[in-house]
């Protein structure tokens, strides 16, 4: 066991199995979370518990968060009881949410004027790739902080890639968000398009997975899809936080984003009909709607 711990803040569909890896790698985990019965499972693994986040940086070396937004991380860190409260000089801080970068730039302001060493360190792989420990994180920060925790990202991750200085993992991740939310809706029009063309739906994902078109949510998603199984694996309601951070983004740095633009408001159209808590491959049921049928198979 290594002489390293880790307070993990943010017990959530990723943190929760997230937290797990640290602890099957050898890493004393304590944790927090809102709602305690994460904590509970997480003790029963053999973690720790703390009542606060303070006090799970108190009892830390370092502090992983994975926390739902920019505002939420705000708050966890630098509000009363906070992760702020209980970090100290020579403590790091590694934050896997995916915030606006902005906000890592001032999270890392802030703490290092306390000798702390911070990263942002958002990722991605769904909950699958939470479960088995093969998240891509793209990170932020010091070359020599990226090194100083490289043991801890490699226990939650199969690939940790050091994308530039504070910020840089957070404008990483947009653009990854871009990709994958672009990359579902493309799937779903052509899903519903193979659909109202009375064309073998599996047929259609199967041949289009072994050409150029093939990818992971070909691979992982569309199988589901034309299931209508939306078992959350990365909410919808997720989705859309992440296009506001890169549409806000893509503002503030002049980028265009035209088809980025149209996805956004895909996934906006989920949350206001109560499908935010789908997974995000459920976007095809906007589509659907539209269309006025289901891409869907007989079993």
């Amino acid at each position: 066991m290594t002489s390293k711990t880790v307070g993990f803040v943010g017990l959530g569909i990723m943190g929760e199995p997230m937290a797990n890896n640290l602890l099957d790698a050898g890493f004393p985990v304590v944790g927090h979370n809102r709602s305690p019965e994460a904590v509970d499972r997480l003790v029963e693994n053999g973690g720790e518990r703390a009542e606060t986040p303070a006090e799970a940086a108190e009892r830390a070396d370092v502090v992983v968060t994975c926390l739902p937004d920019s505002e939420v991380v705000e708050e966890v860190v630098l509000g009363e009881d906070g992760v702020a409260e209980g970090l100290s000089a020579g403590d790091a801080f590694v934050d896997t949410s995916t915030i606006k970068p902005t906000v890592a730039e001032r999270l890392a302001d802030e703490l290092g004027e306390m000798g702390v060493s911070v990263l942002d360190a958002p990722i991605s792989g769904g909950e699958e790739g939470a479960i088995d420990g093969s998240l891509s994180i793209m990170v932020g920060g010091e070359d020599e902080d990226l090194a100083a925790q490289r043991d801890v990202l490699e226990a939650m991750g199969e690939t940790v890639t050091h994308c530039g200085g504070h910020g840089a993992g957070q404008v990483t991740k947009a653009c990854n968000q871009i990709v994958v939310s672009t990359t579902l809706q493309a799937i779903s029009e052509a899903l519903v398009f193979a659909q109202q063309a009375d064309a073998d739906l599996e047929a259609v994902v199967e041949a289009i997975s072994g050409g150029a078109a093939g990818c992971w949510a070909l691979d992982n998603r569309a199988p589901s899809m034309i299931r209508g199984d939306f078992e959350p694996g990365f909410f919808a309601s997720y989705q859309y936080k992440d296009l506001r951070i890169a549409t806000d983004a893509g503002q503030a740095y002049g980028a265009p984003m035209p088809v980025t633009g149209v996805t956004h408001e895909m996934y906006k159209s989920m949350v206001e009909s109560g499908l935010g808590d789908d997974d995000n491959s459920g976007v095809i049921q906007i589509i659907e709607r539209l269309a006025d049928t289901e891409a869907r198979i007989d079993e």
